[in-house]
This record gives structure tokens, sequence and C-alpha cells, in this order.
């Protein structure tokens, strides 16, 4: 009893680590995630390693089917917005009549023509099925994958009348499949039932079952709108949406109507509300990805092998047929109404993506038992067919779409600004007054000298960091030591490392300090050096290219055993300070930052944007009231130009790199030394520096106190 309990929950997770194991290989192919996951289906199930069984798929995972199908219909009426629609009403009717007639026609009567060629009257079909089933096929083939298209257009950026009137005729096509195959299935299951009676009491039901069907989801439609307008928690909107959206799916099985119809008319009717409040959508958004991953794998896990032998070459055909209709008929359409070159020519190739609704309707056929039997032949083929067209169309989509020149240019993909060469460190001339220097000073801030391309701006901000301090800048070089003696490098404080550091520290006001050490281990001589001299900082640059293991070696045993705090700076592109960007986690890390964020800002004009990151259930009252002390904070340091914001935020990354795009330097503190819970969470400084490619720095308190 247990070992059946425990069963779905096993089966479930197989499921879902599979089918996103073969999502991440597809796309390493560059194929859609949907192939993969019916990919994945079809090897757990019981055409592949039988992992999943019958059972399993006919009674116990069947609800997850239930309620993807209504997620992906409620999606599709929420595209069917009346006052987008109206805008390009002439072009998008007479399109979609085109393309959903010739789509039609050219599935419904090749699918015929085949039937008749090969036979099947002994195998799945009788003489009187041919017309029902090829119906079905042609419904179904109206129906266009919404996900890869909208995928396509946001990778390639596309902007313009065809991109425009491919997201309308998307919508139409999936509302219009919904309906028609209504229809059609209303016909197939009187022609296959042991009573015929007429055509026309077929008809007449299935016009009953569309008006009914779209009555119950207007009205709740509305429940939920009038639901929505009223709620203020995502939770509760995604609990009673959920709740009133199943209920209605639910209804409609009972009452034998069409769920996918009911679920359209629902996110038609909240979509095309005066007041439009489209929350629901975004937080089923959320909620839907496992659910539409399980409804993949479980149709991949649906195909038999002995169905998928015919079912495969019926769906090629089928995919062939669907693609002649689609663009045949967008092309006679566009030249009857006289259509613009580019929208007649490449709308057809566009459209050519199909998967969720398609396959979403033939499981509707697979389980219900007036035409189960056609579901044998039916769903192979058409699961064949979606194979193919999430193979090829979304290569026809962006194809169409850059022969009509809407596309961007291709570009790096990135949230921060991307210097042409990451390695080309500049340094905008010192052009402030001379500072004053402190005499005698209270210690120093030691700065590496290592690199040319480093060591000035390494040297500027160690000497501001100095003056706000009253400390002295000194360089330092540390040369490691070898085996034997006599060939060990005698270090040199006059070096042309230390003259460049000179120059920009003479240019600044102030008389650099050099010193040059041998030692066994880097991390070693720099501990020493900074006991030795009295620092208050220890100023240090990322390598050019990358972190290598070694540096970040050597940083956690410097912040670890160091008796001062510790400055990394990375360096990227042109180094400017006017807009500074503090990202807080914890209310001690202003402490951290302080003395690194006054001697940036004590020099010219700054604009500093202090960053609370908060956790998302923050209520508005401790939002007001962390920006309320970051001002006080501000105040006290005599921070003039100081933006306090504080953030709930699911994603403290995301917040910071949108954050960031804004400002031309990134100050945070860093973790709280490298211990084992440290390494074990992780640092949030660390990944914005590996991710966000503009100049960057972290302080570390003294033994690694992050604040």
């Amino acid at each position: 009893m247990r070992h059946a309990m425990l069963e779905p929950t096993l089966a479930l997770a197989i499921l879902l680590t599979v089918g996103f194991a073969m999502a991440k290989l597809g796309q390493l192919l560059r194929l859609p995630s949907v192939t993969g996951y019916i990919c994945a289906g079809f090897l757990l199930g019981p055409a592949g390693f039988n992992l999943i069984s019958s059972d399993l798929l006919g009674n116990r995972l069947d609800h997850f089917t239930q309620i993807a199908l209504m997620l992906i219909a409620l999606g599709i009426g929420e595209h069917l917005e009346i006052k987008r629609l109206r805008k390009n009403f002439r072009l998008l009717t007479a399109f979609s009549l085109g393309e959903i007639l010739g789509t039609l026609l050219c599935v419904v009567c090749g699918m015929l023509l085949l039937f008749h060629l090969l036979n099947f009257e002994n195998e799945y079909l009788t003489g009187k099925d041919y017309l029902a089933v090829a119906l079905l096929f042609g419904t179904v083939s109206i129906a266009t994958a919404p996900g890869s298209t909208l995928l396509v257009i946001r990778e390639t950026r596309a902007v313009g009348p065809l991109t425009t009137t491919l997201l309308q005729a998307v919508a139409v096509n999936n509302g219009m499949a919904i309906m028609l195959f209504g229809i059609s299935r209303a016909i197939a299951r009187h022609m296959a039932g042991p009573m015929s009676g007429s055509f026309a009491g077929a008809i007449l039901h299935s016009l009953l079952v569309l008006v009914l069907s779209s009555a119950i989801g207007i009205i709740t439609g509305l429940l939920i709108d009038e639901l929505m307008h009223r709620l203020r928690n995502r939770a509760e909107m995604l609990i009673a949406g959920l709740a009133l959206l199943l209920l209605s799916g639910e209804l409609a099985r009972f009452l034998d109507i069409s769920p996918l119809l009911v679920g359209m008319s629902v996110g038609f009717t909240i979509v095309n509300r005066d007041r439009r409040d489209v929350r629901l959508f975004r937080v089923f958004n959320t909620f839907e990805p496992p659910i539409l991953l399980l409804f993949f794998t479980l149709a991949g896990a649906h195909l038999e092998p002995q169905s998928l032998v015919v079912g495969g070459w019926i769906g090629l055909f089928y995919f062939f047929l669907r693609g002649v209709g689609k663009i045949g008929g967008s092309m006679l359409s566009g030249r009857l109404v006289g259509a613009p070159d580019a929208l007649r020519r490449y709308l057809g190739p566009a459209l050519v993506p199909q998967a969720g609704i398609a396959i979403g309707l033939i499981f509707l056929v697979s389980s219900d038992p007036d035409i189960s039997a056609y579901g044998k032949i039916l769903t192979p083929a058409v699961l064949a067919g979606v194979f193919l067209a999430e193979l090829v169309g979304p290569a026809c989509t962006k194809f169409s779409l850059q022969k009509a020149n809407e596309t961007a240019a291709e570009t790096v993909s990135t949230s921060c600004p991307l210097p042409a060469d990451l390695t080309e460190v500049q340094l905008v001339p010192w052009s402030w007054e001379k500072l004053q220097q402190t005499l005698p000073p209270r210690g120093t801030v030691i700065f590496g000298a290592s690199h040319e391309r480093t060591v000035t701006g390494l040297a500027r901000l160690a000497t501001l960091l100095s003056h706000f301090l009253q400390a002295a800048p000194l360089a330092v070089s540390i040369v490691p030591s070898t085996t034997d003696a006599q060939h060990t490098p005698q270090p040199s404080p006059s070096g042309p490392l230390f003259i460049q550091a000179g120059l920009e520290v003479q240019a600044m006001g102030y008389q650099l300090q050099a010193a040059a050490v041998v030692a066994d281990r880097v991390a070693d001589g720099l501990v020493e050096i900074a006991r030795d001299h009295e620092a208050l900082a220890l100023v240090l640059g990322y390598p050019l290219r990358h972190t290598p293991q070694e540096f970040k070696n050597v940083v956690e045993e410097v912040v670890n055993k160091a008796p001062c705090q510790v400055v990394l700076v990375r360096l990227i592109g042109i180094l400017h300070t006017e807009r500074i960007l503090v990202p807080i986690i914890h209310s001690r890390h202003l402490e951290t930052i302080q003395a690194m964020l006054c001697s940036l800002a004590m020099i010219g004009t700054h604009r500093v944007s202090l960053l609370r990151l908060l956790p998302p259930d923050t209520t508005q009252e401790e939002i007001t009231e962390q920006e309320r002390r970051l001002q006080n904070w501000a105040a006290a340091n005599n921070l003039p130009f100081v933006r306090c914001l504080a953030i709930a935020t699911e994603a403290r990354m995301e917040t910071i790199t949108r954050e960031s795009a804004q400002h031309d330097l990134i100050l945070m503190a860093g973790a709280e030394g490298f211990t084992l819970p440290g390494k074990l969470f992780g640092s949030l400084a660390d990944d914005v520096a590996n991710q966000c490619n503009q100049p960057m720095v972290i302080v570390y308190g003294r033994n690694g106190k992050g604040g």
C-alpha cells in the first residue's frame, strides 16, 4: 500500500528530472524544449524503459494533463484582446481566413486521399471513419505554437508589421482551432456512435456546446476579475484564480462540453475588461512551467511503438500538408487584399511552429471513450508532426522575420554594459584640485603594483582612501622567493610600475611610498607588510581577463589574516566614479563600505544610490522605514546627492543587474569571511563581479568581517 502511494510521487520526480535534462540537451542542439520533453516521455513510457506505466498514465497522472490544458487555453484567451485585434482588422481577417481555410482544406483532403491509398480499413479505421478522422486532423492543424513564436520574437527583438500581424494571427489561429475542433469532435462522436442520426443534429449540438462553453467561460472570467480586483496578495490570487478556473473546467467535463473553450473564454473576458487586471496571468506564469513540462512528457509517454510506425509516416505527410496550407493560404489571401509583399510572402512560414494546443486537442480525443479509437492514429501522427514543427518551425519564424527586416542587429545579450575589450582599462586624467596630504600620516593604505594596466587605477583609489583616512599611499610588490637564494631577484621600489603609480599619486597632491619584498608566498608577504606599515586598508586588483584559483586563494588568506580592511577592485573599461551604486543586504554593511564610499564621494559631484535589498514579503511600512534609515546614515556621513532606495526583491542578482545599468561603479561589502558557512551560502558580491562587466569595488572588513 505504501509503495502504491509513493509511486506517483516517484513518477513525478522522474518525469520532471528527465524532462528537464532532455530539454537542456535539446537546447545544446538548438532544439526547442518541447522536443526534449516529448522525447523524455517516450523514453520513460511503455514504449521505452516502461518506468511510467500505463496505469499511471491512465489513472493517476491524468489530472496534470487537465490542469495544463486549462492553463494553455487561458493563455490563448489572453492574446485575444479586441482593442489590439481591431487595429489590424482588415489584414488580420483576410490572412486568418486564408491560412485557416487553406490549412483545413489541404489537411482534410490530403488525409482523405492518404487513407484511401493506404487502405486502413482492417487496422484502425473503417470506411465511414475516414471523414471524421480527417476533420479532426484538419482542425488540429490550424493551431500554432504561441510559446515558440513569442520566444523567437523576443530573441530577435523583432518589431514591425509582420511581427504584429504574426502575434495576432497566432491568437486567432488557436481560438479558431479550439472552436472548430469542438465542432469536428461532435461530428466525429456522431459518426462513431451506433446511432447515426442526422448531420444537422450533430452541427446543432456542436453549436450548442460552443455557446454553452463560452457562456460558462465568460461568467467564470467575470467572477475571477471581480475577485482579483479585491485581492492584493499574489498567493491568494493564485489560489482563488486556479480554483475557479479548474472548477469551470470540471463543470465543462460534467456537462460534456469543451473545457478548452471555457478556459479560452475566461482569458478573453479578463483581458477585455475595461480595467484589464492581468495580474492573474502573471501569477500563473510562475506556476505553470512544471505543469507544462509534465504535460508534454506525458504526451510523449502516450506514444505506442506499433502506432508510431504507421503514425510517423502519416505525421510527416500531415506536417507537409499543414505547411502547404499555411504558406499557400497566406500568400493567396494576401494577394487578394493587396497586402504588403513582406506580409504576403513571410507570414505563412512564420506560422509553422505547433505544440501545446495541438497536443491538448489530441488528448481530448484519446480521453473520449466514444472516439478514443481515432486516437490510435491521430496521437502518434500529430506528435510526429509537432516534433517536426518544433524542430523546423522556430527556424522558419526567425527566417521570415529576418527577411522582412524586422529583427534587431545581432548583439551580445547582457544586462550590464560590455566594453569592447575587457583588458582595456582607461583612466580619466586627474583634473580636480590637488589634495592636501596630512602630515604626519596616521598609517598607510597599501595597494598592489603588479600590472601596468591596473596600477594607475589602484593608485588613484588608494590615494582617495588615504586622503579620507589621513594616511599615506604605499605601493608594494611581492617577489616570490626561490629555493636558491642567490638566484632570487632583488626587489626594487624604483621600477617602472612604481614610477607609473608615483606620477598618478603626485598629480593628486600626494607623495607615494613604495616597498618591494621577497616572500615565500604572496599572501604571507601582503599580510606581513600590512602589519609592519600600520595599514588601514589593503587595495588589490582583480586579474584582467578572469579570476584564477590562485588569486582567489591569495584573497581568502589575506582577508582572513590582514589587520585591516581589504578592498578588491575590478577595473574594466573606463573608470568613472560619478554614479555609484551601493547594494546593501545587511545594515552592518554600511559600516564596512563607509570609508571607501566617503572617499569616492568627497571629490567632485557624485550621484550615490544606496540600494537596500529586502525579502520579498517585506511590508510597505518596513520598506519606508529602511529608506528613512538610509537617509539618516547618508546625512550623518555628509553624503550629498544620495538616492536612498529600498526594494523587496525575489532575486537580488537581477535587481542589482538592472540598477547597475544606470551607474558607473558598483560598491559592495564582501561576504563575512571565507569560512565554511560563507563558502556554502556563496557571496553575492562575487556573483555580481563575475556577471556585471563594469568597474566594481568589494570591501571586506577587518579579519574578514563584512560589516
